[in-house]
């Protein structure tokens, strides 16, 4: 008989086991996309004669930096992007969001919100915080407007059209943040930029692309968008990159975002690597494994919370276009005991007990957990919520299914502990 290494009671398993059942056919078509996006992604890696060379960091000015200047056709080929820039300095997606706004948006330009509002810690960024002179694109005289969602999550095209008419940016956010909306389909995206491009053909349609790059079999560049923005320590650092961020594109438009995160003249041609290109070449490589793994963690999470009970979004076998699950917790006594039984199974600090507190950027307080190698890594399993209604946490990440089913099962079995579900 097998030895049980964790205290989990039979009905838990034996509904995690239901669960998994469950979930085998969306298990098959996940693993059918990774295969083609692993394609893709080591057809980029050939087809850019990446060598033993390219590994090497360096240090100083980083003037013709083989590896860096390598890692950014690699991730602008597997993106269908004519460009891109890759580097370990973006702190996180916010700062790589914030270097293509600055880059390509300039006085009386303006940015629209084609998806509602902006993730939270963007809100200053743009300067819809109501924090004025501290540098925000409005202090530099950028305008702003918003399309708001229709009632059931989708864009509204109509507005977008209207809106568009005098936007220089059209800004889509594919995942849902810190809401319950559905996060963006490529298809959908592909629709919202249409809709704008009948009214305004210039448009630039820049893309948040964190928590979706990879799991759908196209990527937002393919169907017309001229910007793409996320973060390595997300979905296509493959759990290997510790740090760092990207932009991938049109090329003049990247150097434009090379120009503000250097300097106007320098652009891409320095800044050196470090140590950091093996880990952000090998971390894309496994990127569309690393993903898979975390999607079907998403998945088998979902169903088995709807087993328990609990709403999820989306459903078990809707079709996934970001590796992010919201479960419908309803008070903050769930919600708080999600969080420590995911934290009991991470594989860093599980002796950790966490606890909700003020992070910079957001306007209440937030709890996470958040066991991970690389501190804040949203492709290593993790759940966070902000302490407000309605008390969903949102869950993501699994670099291994099994270890991300695990820490799924332990999540309920904390709530089980402190009596909040009864089964």
């Amino acid at each position: 008989m097998q030895k049980s290494f964790f205290e989990i009671d039979e009905k838990i398993r034996k509904l995690a086991d239901e669960a998994e059942r469950d979930s085998e056919k969306q298990f098959g078509l996940i693993e059918k996309i990774a295969r083609y996006n692993g394609e893709k992604v080591l057809y980029s890696f050939i087809k850019n004669r990446v060598s033993e060379a390219c590994l090497k960091g360096t240090d100083g000015y980083g003037y013709g930096d083989i590896g860096r200047d390598t890692a950014d056709r690699v991730f602008a080929d597997a993106f269908c992007a004519e460009d891109a820039i890759v580097r370990h300095n973006f702190v996180n997606g916010t700062h790589a969001l914030s270097t293509a706004l600055f880059g390509v948006l300039r006085p009386d330009d303006t940015l629209l919100c084609a998806t509602g509002s902006p993730y939270d810690t963007l809100e200053g960024v743009i300067g819809i915080d109501g924090n004025k002179g501290k540098g925000s694109l409005m202090d530099f005289g950028v305008k702003y407007a918003q399309a708001d969602l229709l009632p059931d999550g989708s864009p509204d095209l109509d507005r977008i059209k209207e809106l568009s008419k005098s936007a220089r940016v059209l800004y889509i956010q594919r995942s849902r943040g810190y809401s319950l909306r559905p996060s963006l389909s490529i298809d959908v995206i592909e629709k919202i930029i249409k809709a704008a491009r009948e009214v305004n053909k210039g448009i630039i349609a820049m893309v948040d692309n964190c928590y979706g790059e990879f799991v759908e079999e196209r990527e937002p560049t393919d169907v017309g968008a001229e910007i793409i923005v996320g973060s390595l320590i997300k979905n296509p650092g493959g759990g290997i990159a510790r740090t760092g961020g990207y932009i991938a594109g049109r090329a003049d438009l990247i150097e434009m975002c090379a120009d503000r995160l250097t300097c106007v003249g320098m652009g891409k041609e320095v800044g050196c690597s470090l140590d950091m290109t093996r880990e952000i070449l090998l971390g894309f490589f496994l990127a569309p494994q690393t993903v898979c793994q975390a999607i079907k963690t998403s998945v088998f999470a979902c169903r088995f919370f709807e087993l328990l009970g609990f709403e999820t979004f989306p459903k078990r076998d809707e079709k996934r276009t970001d590796i992010i699950a919201s479960i419908l917790l309803k008070n903050e006594e769930n919600l708080t005991a999600f969080c420590q039984g995911i934290q009991k199974g991470s594989p860093v600090d599980s002796f950790a007990v966490p606890e909700a507190w003020d992070m910079p950027g957001y306007g209440s307080k937030v709890i996470m957990a958040a066991g991970a190698f690389t501190m804040g890594a949203s492709i290593e399993l993790s759940a966070d919520a902000p302490i407000r209604e309605p008390y969903a946490v949102w869950l993501q990440g699994g670099i291994t299914y099994p270890s991300g089913r695990l820490g799924v099962m332990l999540a309920a079995q904390e709530m089980k502990n402190k009596g909040y579900i009864l089964i």
